[in-house]
C-alpha cells in the first residue's frame, strides 16, 4: 500500500504508508517549530494535496532553520527530513534559496562547540538528497 503527495495532477512522491505517515508527522513538527504552515493538506483517500506557494515558504524556512542550527545531534535527527523536503521541492519546481555558507556564530541557534564545518554540512545534505532522490518513487 502507498500514498500520494500531489501538486495539482502531478505526483511528487508515492511512498509506503509507513514512510508517508512518519514524513507527515515530521512536517507537522516543523510547522509547529517554525510557526509556518507547510502547504501539506490532510492525507485523505491515500492522497495529500500540497499548496506550492505555501510549500515554497515552508521549504525555505526549514532550510533557514537548518542553517542557523549548528549542533551534531540536531543535524543527525533532522538531515533525512530536510533532504526529503529538498527532493520534493525540486520535483515541484520550487526555487530553493540556499543559505550563504559561513562558520560565523551571528544569528545561530543551538550551536555546539566546536562548530561543525558549514561546507561539510551543506555537502552532506546535498549527498543525502541525491541518495534519497533515487529511492523516492513517483
Amino acid at each position: 500500500m502507498s500514498q500520494y503527495f500531489d501538486i495539482g495532477h502531478q505526483t511528487l512522491w508515492n511512498p509506503s504508508n509507513g514512510a508517508a505517515r512518519l514524513f507527515l508527522r515530521h512536517v507537522r513538527l516543523y510547522e509547529e517549530e517554525l510557526g509556518v504552515p507547510s502547504g501539506f493538506g490532510p492525507m485523505e483517500n491515500d492522497e495529500c494535496k500540497i499548496d506550492p506557494a505555501v510549500f515554497e515558504t515552508y521549504v525555505n524556512a526549514v532550510l533557514d532553520l537548518h542553517d542557523r542550527t549548528r549542533h551534531s545531534i540536531i543535524d543527525a535527527l533532522s538531515e533525512g527530513f530536510v533532504a526529503t523536503v529538498l527532493v520534493l521541492a525540486e520535483r515541484a519546481g520550487i526555487e530553493v534559496r540556499r543559505p550563504v555558507v559561513t562558520d560565523r556564530l551571528t544569528g545561530r541557534t543551538d550551536v555546539q562547540v566546536p562548530l561543525p564545518d558549514a561546507q561539510d554540512r551543506i555537502e552532506r545534505l546535498r549527498e543525502r538528497a541525491d541518495l534519497l532522490r533515487r529511492g523516492m518513487p513517483v
